[in-house]
């Protein structure tokens, strides 16, 4: 009879050793648990009000007037732009300079090379790369 209390002693004591430590590594992973979720709460309100942030910088009318006054930017005007145009029967990209006359817009072909033609990506003849 003594073995067998013996026994019960040993397996009771490994029995509340195995529910303490239990007990313990809950408690750990519950204040773990509620740390991350803090984390979550604070990256979402940071994802909130830099959704709200982005949404006001990208209106149209806020990037132009700072395109205006800090950059000096001002709209591009017909004649100062060029249009890439594939030939049909050669497949080669060409620039196209555009001008308008009266109400109907005239393509020509560029004569004028940019002064850089290797930054511009244009060959002499006027062709794209």
């Amino acid at each position: 009879m003594t073995r067998f209390n013996i026994a019960l002693i040993a397996a009771l004591a490994g029995s509340a050793l195995s529910l303490i430590t239990a007990q313990h590594e809950a408690r750990l992973t519950h204040i773990a648990l509620e740390i991350a979720q803090g984390e979550m709460r604070r990256l979402d309100a940071d994802w909130t009000h830099l959704r709200v942030q982005q949404n006001s910088l990208s209106a149209p009318g806020l990037v132009d007037a700072k395109a205006r006054s800090q950059l000096a930017m001002d709209a591009p005007v017909a004649r100062h732009s060029l249009h890439a145009v594939r030939d049909p029967a050669t497949g080669e990209l060409r620039l196209r300079a555009v001008s308008l006359q009266g109400n109907a817009a005239v393509t020509a072909a560029a004569r004028a090379t940019p002064p850089n033609p290797q930054a511009a990506g244009v060959q002499a003849a006027g062709r794209v790369r």
